[in-house]
């Protein structure tokens, strides 16, 4: 590896929205961001990945692949080999339904070390295996090549000391590894926490105490809060959380002197992993589809029976086909078509997507692979107009990806640009949608919501009356993305850029290229 002239931060704030940066900044609320802001390269539509949620932007950040080629599919998935959910906390009641111990599981242990593709290294393994020293504070995607012990602290080791639960699996993480209460690489003066909204500070605190002492020379420095304050009081509210941003930012750079020094020896990646939107009602997609076939719940143990498995994931869902009986002689197969008739019907879903075989039958995706790219074709309806779309020859799109397209280019309020494909609603579209489709844990169906809907969780909680993301649509899936020190000096380099080109520039910052 080539030693690079300066150490890299990857500064991940989520549900960072550029104009709320910039409002931030402009009031004078972030001035450490605006310094990054002045010095260096802002890109400012940055495309989430689909669902448009943290666990799979942040896989698609660390990894430069989407949902096809990393497999984590959203907040809640089902497994079709396991035959149950898999929550990683979408609400604290949502996780009580699916049960604490096992979301716990699915969240800090399987969700790295089963869920996440293991042929597909991260940024964090790369680097490890080129010598560098790396570092990671909270962040849900941690795979990296050195091994940690568990250390429960605080109030988790309570929480599990009093239910009489085991979680004594060590992971592999980075070198410096810091997840709140389980993980922690050294002992560090900073306090651990597992409560929502409260862990800009220790994350800071951890990395300042590394800058202190030379400990890293890639950090991954994770900023969850402005997600939880924009979730309970709208994304338009979130000055108040990127000003506490940007004071815990400010912990890293005064541990090295100030920001002339700290940016002397640093270069700097601020980004988001989505955005947020406004949400007035929560919708219950669950029960609604109950009504006219059987849904399994998380608290059933005979899935065999249940025909259709429902996933809130945010302001989209999955749909999954099940068996419904047939196998034990218990029932039918929910019908495809009126499955996606229904959901197409249903106030509040804007965009139901799903694939065909060549015969144009949808797939069914129970026990059963997609198969290759080329012999399946993604459909997206909207407002009874539909598109039918596969990589091919016929057009391109911003990001240079060449599709064939059958049916309304105004299913996604799509044009040809300069002989180019492209949404202002739907950024990206194509692409997303249809790696979201061909992942190994997606629903036969997926859905994107209208504006102002959120799918009701598990636990029956929506973000009613604040904010929250997970669409296709652009007020989830545009943010900033902002270079200092590396990176392209033009944002122009790229017609369209997207989180899955985040982890191409830190390789090529340490002289790393692709195999």
């Amino acid at each position: 590896m080539a030693v690079p002239a300066k150490k890299l931060v990857l500064t991940y704030v989520d549900s960072l929205r550029t104009d709320m940066l910039q409002r931030a900044v402009a009031e004078g609320q972030a001035p450490n961001f605006k310094v990054l802001l002045d010095r260096g390269v802002l890109i400012p539509d940055c495309v989430s990945s689909f669902p448009s949620v943290t666990p799979v932007a942040c896989a698609e950040m660390v990894t430069g692949s989407a949902a096809d080629g990393h497999w984590i599919s959203g907040m809640n998935w089902y497994h079709r080999l396991e035959r149950r959910y898999v929550e990683y906390g979408s609400s604290l009641e949502a996780t009580r339904t699916v049960g604490v111990f096992r979301a716990l599981y699915d969240l800090v242990y399987n969700m790295n070390l089963a869920h996440l593709n293991p042929d597909l290294d991260t940024l964090f393994e790369r680097l490890d295996d080129a010598g560098a020293n790396t570092a990671c504070t909270p962040f849900l995607i941690y795979r990296g090549r050195h091994r940690h012990r568990v250390s429960l602290d605080g109030l988790l080791r309570r929480a599990v000391d009093a239910t009489q639960l085991k979680f004594r699996h060590h992971t592999w993480g980075p070198r410096e590894l810091f997840y709140g209460e389980l993980y922690a690489s050294r002992q560090v003066p900073c306090r651990a926490t597992s409560i929502p909204g409260n862990r800009d500070g220790y994350a800071a605190c951890c990395a300042a105490e590394l800058a202190k002492d030379d400990g890293f020379d890639f950090l991954l420095l994770s900023l969850p809060d402005n997600d939880n304050y924009s979730h309970r009081h709208g994304p338009e509210a979130s000055v108040e959380s990127i000003a506490k941003a940007d004071r815990a930012f400010s912990l890293l750079v005064e541990a090295v002197g100030g920001m002339d020094a700290f940016l002397e020896e640093h270069a700097v990646i601020l980004l988001a992993d989505h955005a947020q939107t406004a949400v007035r009602r929560g919708l219950p997609l669950a029960e609604l589809l109950d009504r006219e076939w059987r849904v399994l719940k998380p608290s059933e143990d005979r899935a065999e029976r249940a025909q259709l498995a429902v996933s809130p994931t945010g302001r989209a869902a999955h749909v999954y086909l099940l068996d419904g009986g047939v196998l034990d002689g218990g029932g039918d197969r929910a019908a495809p078509r009126e499955v996606g008739r229904r959901l197409a019907e249903t106030e509040g879903v804007d965009l139901v997507c799903w694939l065909e075989d060549r015969k144009g039958e949808p797939l069914l995706r129970e026990g059963a692979g997609v198969g290759a790219a080329g012999e399946v074709t993604a459909v997206v309806e909207r407002n009874g107009q539909q598109l039918r779309f596969r990589p091919g020859k016929e057009v391109e799109d911003l990001r240079g990806r060449r599709w064939d397209l059958d049916g309304e280019l105004s299913a996604l309020e799509a044009a040809m640009v300069e002989d180019r494909l492209q949404s202002e609603e739907y950024p990206d579209a194509l692409s997303r949608l249809f790696s979201a489709l061909t992942a190994p844990h997606a629903g036969d169906f997926i859905v994107s919501l209208a504006l102002g809907y959120e799918a009701l969780d598990w636990g029956g909680v929506s973000h009613a009356g604040g904010g929250s993301h997970g669409a296709l649509h652009r007020g989830d899936s545009l943010g900033p993305l902002l270079f200092v020190g590396c990176g392209p000096s033009d944002p122009g380099e790229r017609a369209q850029w997207a989180l899955r080109d985040v982890a191409p520039v830190v390789l090529e910052h340490f002289g790393i290229g692709d195999d």
